[in-house]
C-alpha cells in the first residue's frame, strides 16, 4: 500500500477518534464512515490472523483518504510503516518502539493509565496520549475510573495533545472540555469504542424501519 501523509511535526492531530474493536455489533466500515472528516481511526483487532488484520486496515485505508481520517495501527511500528499507516499506537509494552517511530516518521500515540505510563509518553515524545478510564466502561467493566481532576494531572505530565478514552460520548467530551477550560493543557479530544457502535445501531435500527415501511404495500 502506498504511504499515506501523516500531519506535519508539531501538528495538532484528530480531537475525535474511533478505536476498533472487536465486540462492535457494527461493522467496522459502517462506523468509519461516521466519523467527521479529519477524525482518527486506531485498528487494533488483534484477534485477527495477520491476513485478515491487513484487509480490514486496507478497507478502511480506502474510507480514510476518501474522507481524510488519520489512521493508527496498534502494534509494531515497523509494521505500521509497512502497511502505510499514518502512525503507530504504542500500547502498555510498546514504550520502547517509540524511537524506532521517530525513526520512520511515524505519528506517535500511546495509552495513558497512571502517572508512570504518563511520564513514560512524555519521554517518548508521544504526540497525542489516550487518558483512560475517565469513565465505566463497557470493554474494562468494573475497572476503577479516573476523576476529572486526576485526568487533568496525568494529562498535563504527559504533554502531548490529550484524548480520553472510556466511556466516552460527545455529550461528556463537552464536560470534559468545560472543566479542562483555564487548567493549561490544550482542549481535550475524545475517543470511543461503544458511543461509536451505539450510534452505528441506531442507524441501521433505522434503516430498517424505513426499509419496513417502503415495503407496505399501497
Amino acid at each position: 500500500m502506498p504511504r499515506r501523509h501523516p500531519p506535519p511535526r508539531g501538528a495538532r492531530l484528530s480531537g475525535v477518534w474511533l478505536f476498533t474493536d472487536e465486540r462492535a455489533a457494527t461493522p467496522l466500515a459502517r462506523l468509519a464512515v461516521l466519523l467527521p472528516p479529519g477524525s482518527g481511526i486506531v485498528v487494533r483487532h488483534d484477534g485477527l490472523a495477520p491476513g485478515a488484520r491487513w484487509r480490514l486496515f486496507r478497507r478502511l485505508a480506502r474510507i480514510a483518504r476518501a474522507r481524510h481520517l488519520s489512521l493508527l495501527l496498534a502494534g509494531p511500528p515497523a509494521l505500521a510503516r509497512r502497511w502505510g499507516a499514518d502512525g503507530v499506537h504504542l500500547r502498555r509494552q510498546g514504550g520502547g518502539a517509540a524511537a524506532q517511530a521517530r525513526r520512520l516518521d511515524l505519528v506517535r500515540t500511546m495509552a495513558v493509565h497512571d502517572r508512570a505510563e504518563a511520564r513514560g509518553a512524555r519521554r517518548a515524545g508521544a504526540q497525542a496520549v489516550f487518558v483512560s478510564p475517565l469513565h465505566p466502561t463497557r470493554s474494562h467493566p468494573g475497572a476503577p475510573t479516573l476523576s476529572a481532576a486526576e485526568w487533568l494531572r496525568l494529562a498535563r505530565l504527559a504533554g502531548g495533545q490529550a484524548v480520553a478514552l472510556g466511556g466516552m460520548t460527545p455529550a461528556r467530551a463537552r464536560a470534559l472540555r468545560r472543566r479542562a477550560a483555564g487548567s493549561g493543557i490544550a482542549l481535550p479530544g475524545w475517543a470511543a469504542i461503544d458511543a461509536w457502535d451505539d450510534r452505528g445501531k441506531m442507524k441501521a435500527a433505522k434503516r430498517q424501519q424505513r426499509q419496513k415501511r417502503n415495503a407496505v404495500p399501497t
